[in-house]
């Protein structure tokens, strides 16, 4: 808090006005929020002063070396939370990397209070002379103490103050002069504060864009080139240089991260065999994440893929073609991984003597041991930051963690917190399929994004609900990454809903949240599960995949063209790479969803769109959208001649006017989602 002001107790909670329930505020400061250059930031407090007296409040934005970058004003919220709720908000943009910190400041808006008294008395004919002669003083005493105010605003209240003052004009003149246009602009841009009390300074973590937002790509390359003899049925498995003929097929798709299954060696006892069966034949490939064996383990890379310098080289490529190659970091080892001879304390010891393989029942992996980091916590400390390092030093700088839910908490804060002290570019993905609690733990203790809840949210009520969580309660802390689809999650709203499915699915991923995720796939709308159980058929964790991507494409049997599109316009509208701008909208249909997403940017203009899509995969839907008109923040330069305004479709480039009522007709199997950009000045 600032001082307090003279004849006020020092040492106490509240200041001279109460400021609490600042946002975004991570467990009162003990954790930053999360941010990414440009992405703009919901700031906000619930702030209250005793009486009838206008308030103010102030967002103070300072940049990593403590100087002030942005003062933003803040103002109720539209809606029924700023309705007698004494909120507070704003929006502020961090413009780089680093450690940034903010204050919200309450004071006493003296112009707002006299206006206020001032306006409803002199219109009443109550105490007429009093408020002209208490505006004169006020903006008076302003012109001449205020130095932060330029020479022009001073003249501008000397000018009004002797307005305010000149009995010989009419009372109408008068007041109109202290509420003239330059003076209420003067105010706006540097108010006339007093008594400002401050609250705390919170901590905020900008990190670089790709921590906050991307497209992600995952595939196997171990069957990117894979092929099977059709004499004898056995495969040759896909390489490094195999797996980069791939990537200017995943970049022309706009995908600018590449993620990897593990690419180190796999072990041979227990090895599963296709379709997670307990027997293996020699041929199968076995689970990648049944990391470790004679060859090496996390250190190592598969003798099948090739070597150091081939992986080198694929990165370099992945460079070339726009795509950042991220890795996954599963941190548990195969019964031959060179851990369990060198270092067995790292494992659970069964009473038998034999180590423990991991469960979750009633799903068991004979092939995998987890680690257990209460035995020799520093030496599992010391050896993982090693490996981490290790392909730092080859170019990885995404890690896509398996399973991070399944280790202790302090471990990832102090592995994150280490890496990045000195990486900083580094990132961390949670694949953290759990319970909030943990997911939002993870997310508080570093993990710069996670996977989430959106591949089991269908239903409108279900997606409505949950793009309010994460853009509202869990932003500061948890940025979701909406993949469709992965290898082990294969939904019956994708196994039963045609190919509609795939493309509403992908249309509410990429446009719901700055970073999205496909698994290769995706795009051949490859839909058959394992008999009971909500994942493919065939599981390429298994097994090689031999897909016909060139086949696929040239009988016109491939979402890509779509894929394409939805990532083409994230490229090109800002809006859509924030995550707390999100909106949701009214419908009169159950399965039409509504949200917009709203940005002004750096030079004032404003990009907006309002994204409907029907969430049902099988039927035509109609209804009549009605728009939250406050949160498109139109311009009377954006209406129409009759009030509208103009609307283009960035999927099927069509063209309407729209209003605040709006007939709305989708089929799914001609285009299920309107994406829709408002065209700014209309006239």
């Amino acid at each position: 808090m600032l001082p307090a002001p003279a004849g006020i107790p020092s040492g106490l909670q509240f200041g001279r006005f109460p400021i609490t329930q600042v946002q975004p505020a991570v467990e009162d400061g003990r954790f930053p929020a999360k941010a990414v250059p440009g992405q703009g930031l919901v700031v906000g407090a619930t702030v209250f002063r005793e009486g009838h007296d206008q308030l103010g409040v102030t967002a103070v934005l300072k940049d990593p070396k403590g100087t002030v970058r942005q003062s933003v004003r803040l103002s109720p919220p539209n809606g029924p939370r700023g309705q007698g709720t004494d909120r507070w908000e704003g929006v502020f943009t961090p413009t780089t990397t680093g450690g940034w910190s903010f204050t919200i400041q309450a004071w006493h808006d003296r112009y707002g209070t006299w206006h206020h008294n001032a306006e409803i008395k002199v219109g009443a004919g109550i105490d007429v002379e009093l408020m002209l002669s208490e505006g004169a003083a006020l903006l008076a005493q302003a012109a001449d103490d205020d130095a932060k105010r330029t020479a022009a605003d001073r003249r501008t209240f000397r000018r009004a103050a002797e307005a305010l003052a000149d009995q010989s004009r009419s009372v109408e003149e008068r007041l109109g002069a202290g509420f003239s246009a330059d003076v209420v602009d003067a105010v706006t841009r540097e108010p006339i504060r007093e008594l400002v009390t401050e609250s705390a300074e919170y901590p905020i973590l900008v990190e670089r864009s790709a921590a906050g937002q991307g497209s992600w790509y995952e595939f196997f390359p171990r069957s990117e080139g894979a092929r099977r003899d059709p004499a004898t049925g056995e495969w040759t498995s896909g390489t490094f240089r195999t797996a980069a003929e791939r990537l200017p097929g995943v970049a022309a798709m706009g995908f600018d991260v590449l993620y990897l299954p593990p690419i180190h060696p796999i072990g041979r006892a227990h090895r599963k065999g296709p379709n997670n069966t307990l027997v293996a034949g020699p041929g199968d490939p076995g689970s990648p994440w049944a990391i470790g064996g004679p060859e090496g383990g996390h250190d190592a890379i598969h003798p099948d893929l090739g070597t150091f310098e081939d992986f080198d080289a694929f990165v370099a490529s992945a460079q070339e073609a726009g795509l950042e190659v991220a890795l996954d970091l599963a941190l548990q080892a195969s019964p031959d991984h060179p851990w369990v001879q060198s270092n067995p304390e790292w494992f659970t010891q069964r009473v038998d003597g034999s180590i423990a393989y991991a469960e979750n029942p009633p799903k068991k992996y004979q092939d995998i041991y987890p680690l257990n980091f209460d035995n020799d916590p520093a030496g599992l400390c010391k050896e993982v930051l090693r490996i981490v390092q290790l392909w730092i030093g080859h170019g990885v700088k995404i890690f896509r963690v398996d399973n991070p839910h399944t280790k202790p908490v302090w471990f990832w804060e102090w592995l994150i917190g280490r890496v990045n002290k000195k990486h900083p570019e580094v990132v961390f993905l949670a694949e953290a399929f759990t319970r909030p609690a943990m997911m939002h733990a993870l997310g508080r203790a570093g993990f710069q994004q996670s996977y989430s809840y959106f591949t089991w949210r269908n239903t409108k009520e279900e997606v409505e609900e949950y793009f309010t969580e994460v853009s509202r309660d869990s932003a500061p802390f948890f940025r979701p990454n909406f993949f469709v689809n992965t290898p082990d999650i294969l939904t019956q709203y994708l196994q039963y809903g045609g190919p509609a499915a795939f493309k509403i699915r992908a249309a509410l991923a990429a446009m719901g949240s700055p970073l999205w995720g496909v698994y290769a796939g995706y795009e051949l709308f490859e839909h058959v599960a394992r008999p009971g159980a909500e994942e493919y058929i065939d599981n390429e964790k298994y097994e090689y995949k031999d897909r016909d991507w060139a086949g696929a494409e040239a009988s016109g049997r491939t979402l890509a063209p779509y894929l394409t599109r939805l990532n083409r316009i994230r490229k090109d509208h800002p809006a859509l790479g924030d995550l707390q701008n999100l909106t949701v909208h009214q419908s009169t249909d159950d399965s039409t969803v509504v949200f917009s997403k709203h940005k002004v940017l750096p030079d004032g203009s404003k990009d907006t769109l309002i994204v409907v899509v029907n969430v049902d995969p099988h039927g035509t839907r109609e209804c009549t959208v009605s728009l939250d008109l406050d949160a498109l923040d139109l311009d009377r330069q954006d209406l129409t001649a009759s009030h509208g305004f103009r609307v283009d479709d960035l999927v099927s480039g069509q063209s309407w006017e729209w209003g605040e009522h709006n007939y709305v007709r989708l089929d799914p199997h001609v285009e299920p989602a309107h994406v829709l950009h408002i065209r700014r000045g209309a006239r």
